[in-house]
């Protein structure tokens, strides 16, 4: 079988982009014999391509090719941390574990909207506003 040090990771679509303060591009990760690789070994082989922290490199959307062998994705590289907090969705930034989402129980959820289905327009709203300082 093969390893991850037959792992080719080719670059397409590559764009500096300015206003975000990143670099982002689609990745073609050919792994032949192997399943997948992993997000976090794809953050380290980019990081090291591109002289930055594996921190700041975001892999998402990946999709391997019907057969194997070959997988394709999206990766942003931000310039700094600040840079990658302000404009990374949360989610992103959760799965790589720089932010923590508190959840809410499902159950406080479901109660929380069935007592606002009691309300109407302006007054919604500011019950709503009013539940959520109170969590």
């Amino acid at each position: 079988m093969a390893d991850a040090s037959t792992v080719t990771i080719r670059t397409r679509k590559f764009m500096t982009n300015r206003l975000l303060q990143r670099k982002q591009m689609v990745i073609d990760v050919l792994h032949p014999g192997l399943a997948n690789l992993s997000k976090t070994e794809v953050r380290e082989k980019l990081s090291k391509m591109f002289k930055s922290e594996s921190d700041l490199v975001f892999p998402f959307g990946f999709r391997t090719q019907f057969g194997g062998g070959r997988s394709t994705g999206f990766v942003l590289i931000y310039d700094s941390m600040d840079a990658a907090k302000k404009f990374e969705p949360k989610y992103r930034l959760a799965r790589q574990g720089l932010a923590e989402v508190k959840r809410v129980a499902r159950k406080q959820r479901k109660e929380r909207k069935n007592r606002n289905k009691k309300f109407r327009g302006t007054e919604k709203r500011k019950n709503k506003r009013a539940a959520k300082k109170s969590s």
